[in-house]
């Protein structure tokens, strides 16, 4: 409680309410995380947080945050923050609640109302890129404001973590993760839990079950978009994504070279089988941009479009191409140092090729166009 003359305990919740922690993204007086807050009569105000958890790895950035909210009230001349931890009972609540009330594990994107658009990424063969591809359109799609998330879906080459520079592991309270965040983006990767760089060595029933962990287990809060990087090829992994996300769309990235785009055709064609949707194919490795302003074709030419042309005689529906991206040595660097081309360089070509593919995704409407709406008509 408040003793100062002029600060009220409306101001310190009003003030704390300003705080969002920075995992969850929700102010940390909805949490339930303040237990005390006060301000004396000289000025010097004092707050409890209760941690999810000990070791929680955002623990400065709250601690940091919470003080200068406390000294941003008039009247507050010192500010000291103490950190607690929640009980098990205070954990429970918070899962119940972030959960909305609904039952554990749950996949919440498989829901008949969820408006989160899930595509996933996928490609015949390996080398095309479609990592890459997948942290950058990702990065572009938060850029313009939309609420995005990532699953590194590959398993045994898992990459996105690097790609998008995620600096921390995910934070476990009790049987919820809390997925990092970079560029905006959430992310969850076998790789936040595999020691060094040693490998994944798993049959078809843990992945499956790996996928389901991440799609139930993992706070997403409200996505517009939730991107998933395949492996390559039809295997396990893209049957279960098919299985556990039946709403989700494909998208197919090949390279121009013809036996590319012939490997990358069969990877499209599987959404007849799962009944799946093919929002369109990108074409990577499309050309080299040369000084004098010519385009060298190293991998052919045409591979993009002859796919997309398959696909839509195979589906019966009309599979665009969405864009060709060239090959570009700052997507690579970006890739390497985990920061995206499309917000490192947005004006190199890749970039701006990238940049352009996101935003035809993110005008496609988030909503329930096309899906099952649970009415019955009434009878006469």
């Amino acid at each position: 409680m408040s003793s100062h003359p002029t600060i009220t305990d409306e101001m310190l919740r009003a003030a704390l309410g300003g705080v969002i922690d920075p995992e969850i993204r929700k102010p940390i007086t909805e949490l339930g995380m303040v237990e005390t807050a006060d301000v004396d009569a000289d000025g010097h105000a004092s707050a409890t947080i209760l941690l999810t958890v000990a070791g929680c790895p955002m623990k400065d950035t709250l601690t940091t945050d919470t003080k200068k909210a406390l000294l941003g009230i008039d009247g507050v001349t010192d500010a000291t923050v103490t950190l607690g931890v929640m009980s098990e009972e205070q954990r429970a609540n918070l899962r119940t609640q972030l959960r909305g009330g609904q039952a554990e594990r749950e996949i919440p994107f498989a829901k008949p109302g969820s408006l989160t658009r899930v595509y996933a990424v996928a490609s015949g063969k390996g080398g095309v890129g479609k990592s890459s591809v997948t942290a950058n359109l990702a990065a572009a799609l938060a850029a313009q404001g939309l609420k995005v998330g990532v699953v590194d879906a590959d398993i045994y080459g898992f990459s996105i973590p690097r790609m998008l520079g995620v600096t921390h592991p995910p934070t476990q309270v009790d049987d919820m993760i809390l997925p990092p965040i970079a560029q905006e983006v959430k992310v969850i990767s076998i790789g936040m839990f595999v020691p060094g760089n040693q490998p994944v060595v798993w049959r078809g029933p843990m992945l499956h079950r790996a996928l389901q962990q991440f799609l139930a287990d993992v706070f997403w809060g409200d996505l517009d978009v939730l991107l998933l990087d395949l492996p390559p090829g039809t295997g396990d992994v893209a049957i279960s994504i098919a299985q556990l996300i039946p709403n989700s769309e494909l998208l197919v990235v090949t390279t121009p070279q013809q036996a590319a785009a012939e490997v990358a055709e069969r990877a499209g064609s599987i959404a007849v089988q799962t009944h799946q949707r093919v929002v369109g194919v990108i074409e990577n490795m499309s050309w080299l941009e040369l000084p004098d302003g010519s385009r060298q074709e190293i991998f052919g030419a045409g591979g993009g479009q002859a796919v997309a042309e398959s696909l839509t005689r195979t589906i019966g529906a009309e599979v665009p191409l969405l864009g060709q991206i060239p090959l570009d040595t700052a997507l690579r660097i970006g890739a390497d140092a985990g920061n995206p081309v499309v917000t490192a360089d947005p004006d190199s070509p890749a970039a701006v090729a990238l940049r352009g593919i996101a935003r035809g995704l993110a005008q496609r409407s988030r909503g329930l166009a096309g899906r099952s709406l649970g009415l019955s008509p009434s009878g006469r």
